[in-house]
């Protein structure tokens, strides 16, 4: 063998990864692409074969699906060959190792080198498929967007770049999935499950948080931020996300909703999970699952207790588009699925948040996975005002069932309008 060709600008671009690079393959699952071999010398027909191999992760296997030989036996092994390969629709993502033997005596095959394997939209196959070219080219193409903040009155939005395409930024994005818990504690398990968006949606969810892991970024409210910087000060993904490997791992001080969610929206576009950022006004933040944000008061008027339930003015998280065929055979949750990256509630042990089905929230269906009554609550609890007496008994004074959950907003699909998403979430009586 004397010369492979990646064909990387071809490759890339038809694979829609070129403004990441073209100096480097990069490709999408369930979608070909050309390798050609130079093979000069007389051919053995006895022994010449071509025989190639695709790795992912430590311990690859076939079994775990992060292995895969596959080869061109009785070939005519002489002048050039190009090969169209397709990778399954259900590869894991990431770096994989290329090489190839031309020979049956060979005991190892020669490197030819890595290339990147992402999730892709435009397949059909994939769990991520988004039918809508104009919703692909908004969700996964696009590096910059609109983050609404403010209250449910005064509703303003602020300028975010998103910048996935930028250089290093893929590079980044696998150390995240390399350095978390999981991947750590069975990388061989780690590697085989990234075929899954709803696991790497979930692990990009705990790490982009820094409370129990070697997240990006440390979240503070307390108004604060000595030894770092005011969540108000950052305006892309990039710089966070740069700093965080320079920090070798170690998280970026500060942020809030907006820049957790912001950052969490980027890496996904990056590893091809289409998404985007959405903010819901008068949000609740429900602690002990009861479905209800409680006040409590004396009967003399004095709020006897802080409880630690809340209603923030605003949040903001991502919604991530895909199949979900753990919950349903048929394609009742498939879409929109919230993925909240700010710390708020541990979700089995761990600081993250869904994949929740927009769809299950609207139907009220609170016992799925991932999350779905914490998100419910968010968009959806009732304030409950009881007056509490001296000898401990408490009673019901008012309920509200309507403000929580308001003006549910998102940035419409080529243009800079705010879209109003709160009908996929509730019902227009405030409560199911």
């Amino acid at each position: 063998l004397d010369v492979i060709v990646l064909h990387c600008e071809k490759n890339n671009k038809a694979h829609k990864t070129n403004d990441i690079s073209v100096n480097r393959l990069i490709v999408r699952r369930g979608q070909s692409f050309l390798v050609t071999f130079e093979l000069h010398g007389p051919s053995r027909p006895t022994t010449d074969l071509l025989e190639l191999k695709v790795e992912t992760g430590p311990q690859p296997s076939e079994a775990l699906g992060t292995r895969s030989v596959f080869r061109l036996p009785e070939v005519f092994l002489a002048g050039s060959i190009t090969l169209d390969i397709t990778s399954p629709a259900d590869a894991p993502v990431g770096e994989y190792r290329l090489s190839v033997k031309t020979s049956a005596t060979a005991s190892v095959g020669s490197s030819l080198g890595k290339l990147l394997l992402l999730f892709n939209p435009w397949c059909k196959e994939d769990w991520v498929h988004l039918p809508e070219e104009e919703e692909r080219q908004e969700y996964v193409m696009r590096e910059q967007g609109l983050v609404y903040k403010g209250s449910d009155k005064y509703i303003s939005s602020m300028a975010w770049n998103f910048g996935q395409f930028e250089d290093d930024i893929v590079d980044i994005c696998l150390k995240l999935l390399d350095v978390n818990p999981k991947c750590l504690c069975d990388p061989a398990k780690d590697f085989s499950a990234r075929c899954n968006p709803i696991y790497v949606s979930r692990v990009v969810s705990a790490m982009i948080n820094a409370n129990d892991d070697r997240g990006v970024l440390m979240g503070r409210w307390d108004g604060r931020y000595d030894g770092g910087m005011s969540p108000t000060h950052w305006n892309g993904s990039v710089e966070v996300l740069r700093r965080w490997l320079k920090n070798g791992s170690n998280p970026v001080k500060y942020g809030q909703c907006w820049v957790f969610a912001a950052v969490m929206c980027t890496v996904l576009r990056c590893l091809g999970i289409p998404c985007r950022v959405v903010s819901n006004f008068q949000s609740a933040h429900d602690t002990d699952k009861n479905l209800t944000i409680d006040y409590f008061f004396s009967d003399y008027g004095v709020r006897p207790k802080q409880s630690p339930d809340s209603v923030w003015n605003y949040h903001v998280w991502v919604e991530a588009w895909m199949r979900r065929p753990d919950l349903s055979a048929g394609s009742l949750y498939d879409g929109w699925q919230v993925v909240d990256p700010t710390p708020q509630e541990k979700s089995t042990d761990v600081y993250c948040c869904g994949p929740a089905p927009v769809k299950a929230i609207l139907q009220g269906h609170v016992d799925l996975k991932y999350d779905v009554p914490f998100v419910f609550a968010e968009v959806n609890a009732d304030r409950v005002t009881w007056m509490v007496f001296a000898d401990g008994s408490k009673k019901k004074i008012s309920t509200d069932s309507v403000s929580v959950g308001q003006n549910i907003s998102t940035k419409a699909v080529g243009s800079d309008k705010r879209v109003d998403i709160t009908a996929n979430y509730k019902h227009a009586e405030g409560w199911y």
